[in-house]
This record gives structure tokens, C-alpha cells and sequence, in this order.
């Protein structure tokens, strides 16, 4: 089988010079995964989230200031990205993505957006480079029209996943699991079904034993319809705003780990790819085509 793997052209949109998010990781991941072989009859393009598929996540109100380009300037300073036409045309590209991801890992049982993960967007406002929070809005999506009951977000970035907790705290089953540097951003953290909170400077055993500890038994006791997998490589020791110690071998491993579990029991598994921040794009990019490389292998 084919690995469905999902790409917009705006998953990339324009910041202005010297803006830190490395938004080129976004064109050059999927020019590494075509290059490797992965998207051998082309990536599986997107329809770009509406209004109303994004309100079932976030409140309205937020929701129409982002699209009318009106947010308040507190909130996009939170945000820390402009919130111009091009960036709101990547956050609706985004979700679309992983809801189209997800729906295809639920008939092929894997498959990933190269985009999404933005697990810092709350119900009422964005932050941390995230302005909607695609995963949330695609499992309340699916779940709502009743294609799945339960679902499981499994977070391996390094920064908890405030956001998803908050829009998903009324949902009990669509669970949350958190893997993250404790010490690390949001200083306020909202609590989610599981948060692991992980010590500085934490090598690859330390995490591969965390990984152990945690996914495995909840995937066999929630026993989800589906997982949404957040593979973030910020926890990388080279990360400039990771706190973690992983090397690419440590996030391989890590990939590996996550979609052998969930494929081992037979659970669909879709993988967004979360946060990753260095100066050399082609690197971030290499570490983020990881995640696509082990659920090839897994397929």
C-alpha cells in the first residue's frame, strides 16, 4: 500500500523576512519526501477548512475574527505570527489536511498530513504559533457524524498541548496524552486526560521508556477508533526551543515506537507534524519526514 500522505501548496505561507517561525520547512518536507520516494503518485491535496467545520472546535466569534483578518492585537501578539491572508489561508489548509489525513488513515489504517499539529489554538483564541487547532477540530468533526466513538491524541511535541486539552475538555472520549518538557512553554498549563511532564535534558531511553509506560496501556484500555499522532521534533537536543535531549535516531525510534503500537492492534493511526524550530530548514525538514518514513515502513 501506498502511504496517503496529505500536502497544500498553503501549507506555506508568507511571513516577512527574519520572522523565526521557519515556516520553509513546510515546501522542503515534502520536496524530501517525493525526492525519497514516499508520494510515488503525488500528495493528496486538501479542501481548506470553512467557518463552520472550524467552529465545532473553537468558538465563533474567534473564528470570524481570524477569517475577517480582525483579530484583537493581544491575541495575535499571542499568536506570534501576523494574522494576514496568507497565514489564515495556511490554518484553513491545515485543518483540512488532517481531517482529510485522518479520514484516509481510517480506510487505509495510516496516513499523514505534512502540516497540523497546532495544539496551543484554545476554544477562544490562538497562541504559540497556532491560530485553530486542526486536530481538535478534526476528531470533534469525526466524531459528531458519528465515524468514530473514541479517539486518542498522542502529543510528542515538546510543549504541552494546552490548546487540545481545552478543546477537547468536554469530549471524554477523545483522550489526550502529553508527552512534554515540563519546564517548558505554556508557563500556564490547562490539564489534559494525561500529562507527562518530562525533566530537562531527557535522553532517548529516558523517553523510549516513557513512551513504554504510557501509550501501549492506554491504547488498550481506551481502545480508540482512531489516533491522532502529534510527531513534533522540537524534543531534538539541536531544537532552539525544545528542553529535551532526543537525537534523530531517538526520533525515528520514537516514530517507529508510536505506529507500531497502534498498528500492532489494529488502530488507525494518522500523524500530523507538529512543532520543530532550528535554522537549518533542511534538517528540521529531514526530522520531520521521519514520522512518514516509519509509517511507510509500517504499511
Amino acid at each position: 500500500m501506498t502511504l496517503p500522505i496529505v500536502f497544500h501548496p498553503a501549507y506555506q505561507a508568507n511571513l516577512p523576512d527574519g520572522h523565526r517561525f521557519p515556516m520553509r520547512k513546510y515546501g522542503r518536507l515534502a520536496e524530501i519526501l517525493a525526492a525519497r520516494g514516499l508520494a510515488p503518485n503525488g500528495f493528496v491535496r486538501p479542501e481548506p477548512a470553512d467557518a463552520d467545520l472550524i467552529a465545532g472546535a473553537h468558538d465563533r466569534t474567534y473564528v470570524e475574527a481570524v477569517l475577517a483578518l480582525a483579530v484583537p492585537p493581544p491575541i495575535e501578539r499571542a499568536i506570534g505570527l501576523p494574522v494576514e491572508a496568507s497565514v489564515v489561508a495556511r490554518s484553513c489548509a491545515s485543518v483540512g489536511g488532517t481531517l482529510l489525513a485522518a479520514r484516509l488513515a481510517l480506510i487505509h489504517g495510516l496516513a499523514g498530513s505534512t502540516a497540523g499539529g497546532s495544539h496551543h489554538a484554545r476554544r477562544d483564541s490562538g497562541a504559540g504559533f497556532c491560530i485553530f487547532n486542526d486536530v481538535a477540530i478534526a476528531a470533534r468533526a469525526l466524531q459528531r457524524e458519528g465515524t468514530i466513538a473514541r479517539a486518542l491524541v498522542v502529543d510528542c511535541d515538546v510543549h504541552q498541548g494546552d490548546g487540545t486539552a481545552d478543546c477537547l475538555s468536554t469530549s471524554p472520549d477523545l483522550f489526550t496524552l502529553s508527552l512534554h518538557a515540563e519546564k517548558n512553554y505554556p508557563t500556564h498549563k490547562i490539564a489534559g486526560d494525561r500529562d507527562v511532564g518530562l525533566p530537562d535534558g531527557l535522553d532517548d531511553a529516558g523517553y523510549r521508556d516513557a513512551l513504554e509506560a504510557h501509550v501501549g496501556p492506554l491504547l488498550d484500555r481506551i481502545r480508540p477508533d482512531l489516533v491522532f499522532y502529534n510527531a513534533g521534533v522540537d524534543p531534538h537536543r539541536d531544537d532552539r526551543l525544545g528542553r529535551l535531549a532526543l537525537t534523530d535516531a531517538g526520533l525515528a525510534a520514537r516514530d517507529r515506537f508510536v505506529v507500531g503500537e497502534a498498528r500492532r492492534r489494529g488502530i488507525p493511526l494518522v500523524a500530523v507534524i507538529g512543532g520543530g524550530y532550528s535554522n537549518d530548514v533542511d534538517a528540521l525538514a529531514a526530522r520531520h519526514a521521519l514520522v512518514f518514513e516509519a509509517m511507510a515502513a509500517a504499511a
